[in-house]
């Protein structure tokens, strides 16, 4: 997301080889705001982000450390929004539920799959999300939130034959309040620019709701458009939160730099992907420290504990250390990972591991061939043979790559690479281990 961002301040710092070499400050201040209006921040932020780091470095030491320690505070600095309270830390809950949130944004922004991520993720926190369905506008809005809900196990409410969003929103507030619900989610109708009937419904919505968070969904990819939109509404409604969806797609990631800022109001939540877990709370400080390549342990740690059962994980660890893991562990591994969301991010927020995932950024870990192939060939295993992986003889492997349709060489391949990294697991925390598994994904198909 912020690869661009990232390698540019990198280039930034490296100016300083010298310390208090004030020619080399300005040719790096120099680089720095270059670097940021490549990477479509906008120029009134750059600027003054650029003048904050420059005096800093005269009230000082001029050096690496200190030049990035600057760029870290107010980068920070930057990214949260003025007077948010604890509003950059992604959803916080009203004191009494249900937390109504009213989602509004325009057409083709995301609006309707964002809300749909948002109560996935709510859910996946134990939490009862209700949605309703009030984008009457838009031609087959309410089934494709219909057929998002039935996918995902969410709730929807509709009224059938309503044309009135208001209707709407004021019986499903109703029935949240009655059913005890902890969230409402309300989708509305977006238009392809902004206008009066859009906003003079928003705002019917709005007082019937009085919503605790009213979120604008808003395409990364719209640039400073995006920005001014947001802009607009928030003067309109009131806006409490920006959403930024898309953003995988926004290799610069100047948008996310700046709209905080300019809007005044703190972006919570960035789509990272296009499947329903690949929404993320944005946190300043965090965001800042995967700019930067430091990772972001804290954000892995709280997805994993969504999506890991404690139990189960003791029981894997165990069979860990005892260097038992067999290749049923392997797949239950590969789906739990793939809840985390792609392999590029998951190694993104990893300390020291951010190049890594610029080279894994084409590993799909549903539909890669990679993926498939391993698939095929663990398919096409005894349940005996996937318990222990010490059976396999060359009869055996034969008949493994003639069921999976490949070559035998293709399957040694894998299972030497499954080998290595069953002994790399013993140490997965630290770096080396993470890249066994990650070149055993990568090298799985590759060409002979």
């Amino acid at each position: 997301m912020f690869e661009l961002i990232g390698e540019s301040l990198k280039s930034a710092v490296n100016k300083l080889k010298f310390v208090d070499d004030e020619k080399a400050l300005k040719n790096a201040l120099e680089t720095l705001k270059k670097s940021l209006l490549k990477a479509d921040v906008y120029h009134k932020v750059t600027k003054e982000l650029v003048s904050l780091v420059e005096a800093d470095m005269k009230k000082g030491t001029i050096g690496q450390k200190q030049f990035l320690d600057s760029i870290k505070t107010n980068l920070t600095n930057i990214l949260t929004a003025p007077n948010d309270g604890n509003k950059g830390s992604g959803f916080v809950f009203a004191s009494n539920p249900p937390t109504v949130v009213l989602m509004a944004g325009l057409q083709g922004g995301g609006k309707t799959t964002t809300t749909i991520k948002l109560a996935s993720y709510l859910k996946a926190r134990k939490k009862r999300v209700l949605v309703a369905a009030a984008d009457l506008q838009r031609l087959a809005a309410v089934e494709q939130l219909r057929q998002l809900c039935s996918a995902n196990e969410i709730e929807l409410f509709t009224i059938d034959g309503e044309n009135n969003p208001v209707n709407v929103a004021k019986e499903a507030l109703k029935k949240a309040k009655d059913g005890f619900y902890d969230v409402l989610l309300v989708d509305t109708a977006g238009r392809l620019a902004i206008d009066e009937a859009l906003m003079s419904e928003l705002k019917e919505v709005k007082s019937v709701l009085n919503p605790d968070e009213i979120f604008y969904v808003a395409d990364a990819m719209s640039g400073q458009d995006g920005v001014r939109t947001a802009t607009s509404f928030n003067e309109a409604l009131g806006i409490t939160g920006v959403i930024l969806s898309k953003f995988d797609a926004d290799t610069k990631g100047g948008v996310a730099i700046g709209i905080a800022h300019q809007v005044g109001i703190p972006l919570r939540f960035v789509g990272v992907g296009e499947k329903v877990a690949d929404l993320e709370s944005f946190i300043p400080d965090r965001i800042v420290g995967r700019i930067l390549g430091e990772g972001d342990l804290a954000t892995l740690a709280e997805k994993a504990s969504t999506i890991i059962d404690e139990k189960e994980a003791k029981k894997l660890n165990k069979k860990i250390k005892k260097g038992e893991f067999n290749f049923n562990d392997f797949i239950a591994q590969l789906e739990s990972v793939k809840k985390l969301g792609s392999m590029k991010g998951i190694l993104g927020m990893i300390p020291g591991m951010s190049s890594m995932a610029n080279q894994l950024k084409d590993i799909d870990l549903d539909n890669s061939e990679q993926i498939k192939h391993i698939k095929a060939m663990i398919n096409s295993m005894t349940p005996k043979e996937r318990e222990n992986p010490d059976l396999l003889n060359n009869a055996r492997k034969r008949r493994i790559a003639a069921g999976a349709g490949l070559d035998q060489m293709t399957v040694n391949r894998f299972l030497k690479q499954f080998s290595s990294a069953a002994k790399l697991a013993k140490k997965f925390s630290n770096k080396d281990s993470m890249k066994g598994f990650a070149n055993m994904l990568a090298n799985a198909n590759r060409p002979k």
